[in-house]
């Protein structure tokens, strides 16, 4: 049955545009949130008939939903906290992302035993949840982007329920080249690429990712049966990122970093800005300082590393224990190289956006070194609000590669070695090549705006 007040756009994603606290007093307060949906829903207008569909996330966003509190133009769905919980953490962050990143340590997993099968059960039915709900929510050939992959069943079971509609599928992440996909067990594999191939299109960061999906489509499936495949690489908001970078707070944080950073304001900064995210590769990016500061001694106490590492999902061990390790190695290089005065590594772990701006703003050389990324923002953001110019140390396997990497110093993100001589080059870089490339790397990062990316995609639908 299709609502009376049906949407002609509609967005679903895990994590909705607002989230609710609960506070003691019993009142809800909210949140608004940014990010390139936001701004591209914003785009399309207020008379638009656009709708967000998300999960309620925590206790504050499950009782907005019991008391009927909401913002215009979002549906939260109240799912049972643990289905979502094995489908988020036991499925969606523990398996997936797994995959797509080529995480396992493979000797000892993954396991995909009984545990797993109830989780993927979970899954299912989260994912039911979303496709039930947009099939309510949308007008008759309305369009639906379906985002990520939390929600890589929707694009399928939304067919079967509304064939009228047409059907978006954006992926985020990285897709697992066929060898490495082909650990999952055989049926999930199928299920996954049978749904997201339930949309009209499914569309990726880069070429890379979205050749790696059709060669899994071939391999598993035979073809992708009709779905057509697009790329669309999501840039850097520059007015936004330029008018923000100005503002007060971001001034006192910079006057803050300059004074941890010390000396006379003639050492140069490295920059790293970070979830602790297993596949950000901080620790080597940390060791490969390490080396720099042991093999290249003229750098100690004329070089900074600056590193914020924000944690992230910390209710997952293997997370807890990476965080551990990042703070051990970040120690041990200070304990090692540090003398009054200059402390090698300025480590930050609490999330402060206008504190990673004022880095963005300081930083001689910003390392993004990711293991695998499905494109990693912060190498598009560090050019296009750099004070002086900014020499970028970029990983290969970063998705941003592709449109940055002409004018980047190119890692092996796995070549601590090579890694150490990279930054040592980004340090010694003329200043005027240093500013023409930044010119450069900030035109290729704002060429697809996270207004356009939206609207482009949009268009795509037909």
């Amino acid at each position: 049955m299709v609502s009376e007040h049906a949407a002609q756009v509609l967005v679903a994603s895990n994590r909705g545009p607002v989230t609710y606290t609960l506070e003691e007093n019993g009142e809800l307060t909210a949140k608004r949130g940014g990010g390139g949906l936001v701004s591209g829903l914003s785009a399309i207008g207020d008379d638009a008939d656009a709708l967000w569909v998300c999960a309620a996330l925590g206790d504050g966003d499950r009782e907005a939903v019991r008391r009927g509190v909401g913002e215009p133009g979002v549906r939260m769905l109240d799912i049972d906290p643990q289905v979502h919980a094995d489908a988020y953490n036991g499925i969606a962050n523990s398996v997936l992302w797994f995959v797509h990143h080529m995480l396992y340590q493979t000797p000892l997993e993954p396991a995909f035993g009984p545990e797993f099968r109830a989780q993927w059960a979970s899954y299912e039915t989260y994912n039911r949840a979303f496709a039930e709900a947009l099939a309510e929510s949308a007008a008759a050939g309305a369009a639906v982007l379906v985002q990520d992959y939390h929600l890589a069943l929707v694009p399928g079971m939304l067919r079967e329920l509304r064939p009228d509609l047409r059907i978006g599928h954006f992926s985020h992440t990285p897709w697992a080249p066929v060898d490495y996909f082909r650990m999952l067990p055989d049926d999930v594999a199928e299920q996954l690429l049978r749904g997201i191939l339930g949309a009209d299109r499914a569309a990726f960061l880069t070429g890379r990712w979205a050749d790696a999906f059709t060669e899994c489509c071939v391999a598993v499936l035979g073809g992708t049966t009709g779905t057509r495949i697009g790329v669309h690489g999501l840039g850097a908001d520059a007015d936004f990122l330029r008018e923000r970078s100005r503002r007060a707070d971001v001034e006192e944080r910079l006057v803050a970093l300059r004074e941890q950073i010390g000396g006379s304001g003639d050492r140069k900064v490295i920059v790293r800005v970070d979830r602790t995210e297993l596949s950000k590769n901080i620790v080597r990016g940390l060791l490969a300082y390490r080396e720099l500061l042991e093999s290249r001694p003229e750098w100690r106490e004329r070089v900074v590393h600056v590193a914020f590492a924000y944690p992230s999902r910390q209710d997952l061990s293997v997370y807890r224990d990476y965080t551990a390790e990042v703070q051990r190695v970040a120690d041990e290089i200070n304990s090692r190289f540090g003398v009054e005065g200059w402390t090698p590594v300025v480590l930050h772990v609490k999330d402060d956006f206008a504190r990673s701006l004022a880095a963005y703003r300081l930083a001689d050389v910003a390392l993004v070194n990711p293991i695998r990324d499905g494109m990693n923002l912060v190498a598009k953001e560090v050019p296009v609000v750099s004070d002086e110019g900014c020499a970028l140390v970029l990983s290969r396997e970063a998705g941003a590669y592709e449109e940055l990497g002409e004018d980047a110093i190119v890692v092996n993100p796995y070549d601590v070695t090579g890694t150490a001589a990279a930054l040592h080059a980004a340090l010694t870089m003329p200043l005027e090549e240093r500013a023409e490339r930044t010119k450069r790397l900030a035109a290729a990062a704002t060429a697809l705006p996270p207004a356009q990316w939206f609207l482009d995609q949009l268009r795509a639908l037909g």
